[in-house]
């Protein structure tokens, strides 16, 4: 365990309640906030319940007031500028040489903003994305891409460890979060891909099962394939991570992209796909639901 007895965590959603509660879990004595009351009170039960040491505050300064380190998991830049400058903001209560870890997906800009709104009341800061999903944040196996100064996330690292299955420096101030827009735009083309390819073996009357034994372990292999293929070819999009998280996401590494003078295609392409699965109802569903746009084939009944 690191020097930090006491830590804040400022958002209490999918990947913030179990991340907080694998801090409450390695020993720190963990004061969370959450936007909605109610959920703060549910998971104040549940880690009390497990005899976790644990408190809920009425604001984000009222959290971030006691701890070593403030983290915060929230939606977007304006949610996370509301939770760290806003009324009652974390980074006015905190004391001077304590660090703000933000696993928030934001745009580059917001992550340079905050190291520099920290750095000027003597505070230090780390965007510390995370990629793995519901289930990653669940079992404590999330990858962490930061940055920062080596020495912010080295402080970092070992609370980072109750959760974590991986933990990369990157670079300064932003290119965590610039890597995490690398890594949507890995997983936007990577569905697509996916996608096609379950709608063309249905298609064919192959039998899906053996189809995936068979292309799995060659170069086609991803972790979408491992844990999606089946699920997908069924239909259920229930996993998380939904798909207006996504063009979230999306938009900020396109913008990314055309303010370094880049052209993304294949992403800007995927990014209306996903717009096209959200007029239909799917805002929600995971971002597997990308198969949902396409329609079945007329499906063989020998494949032979």
């Amino acid at each position: 365990m690191s020097n930090f007895e006491t830590v804040a965590f400022l958002g209490l959603g999918v990947m913030g309640a179990p991340m907080a509660g694998h801090l409450a879990a390695a020993g720190y004595r963990v004061i969370a906030y959450n936007r909605t009351h109610s959920k703060a009170e549910a998971w104040l039960a549940e880690q009390q319940a497990k005899g976790h040491d644990v408190a809920i505050a009425a604001t984000p300064a009222e959290a971030a007031r006691e701890a070593g380190i403030v983290f915060a998991c929230v939606g977007n830049d304006e949610d996370l500028q509301s939770v760290a400058f806003g009324t009652h903001g974390a980074l006015d209560a905190m004391a001077s040489g304590t660090l703000f870890v933000d696993h928030t997906t934001i745009s580059a800009n917001m992550a340079r903003l905050v190291d520099s709104e920290a750095k000027a009341r003597g505070l230090a800061a780390i965007d510390a994305p995370v990629s793995g999903g519901q289930a990653g944040a669940e079992n404590g196996q999330l990858a962490i891409m930061c940055g920062g100064s080596t020495e912010a996330v080295a402080r970092a690292t070992p609370v980072m460890d109750a959760y974590a299955k991986s933990i990369v420096h990157v670079g300064d101030a932003g290119a965590g979060q610039t890597a995490k827009m690398a890594n949507q735009m890995c997983i936007a083309g990577v569905l697509a891909g996916l996608s096609e390819a379950i709608r063309l073996a249905d298609a064919a009357g192959l039998d899906m099962d053996k189809t995936y034994e068979a292309i799995s372990g060659g170069a086609a292999q991803s972790w979408q394939m491992n844990n999606r293929w089946e699920t997908m070819s069924k239909g259920e999009f229930d996993f998380g991570f939904a798909i207006d998280w996504m063009r979230k996401d999306l938009g900020y590494a396109l913008d990314e992209a055309r303010g370094l003078g880049l052209s993304s295609p294949i992403s800007s392409l995927v990014d209306q796909f996903y717009a096209e699965v959200q007029a239909i109802g799917g805002s929600r569903m995971d971002t597997s639901a990308l198969i949902s746009r396409l329609p079945r084939g007329n499906t063989k009944g020998d494949a032979s």
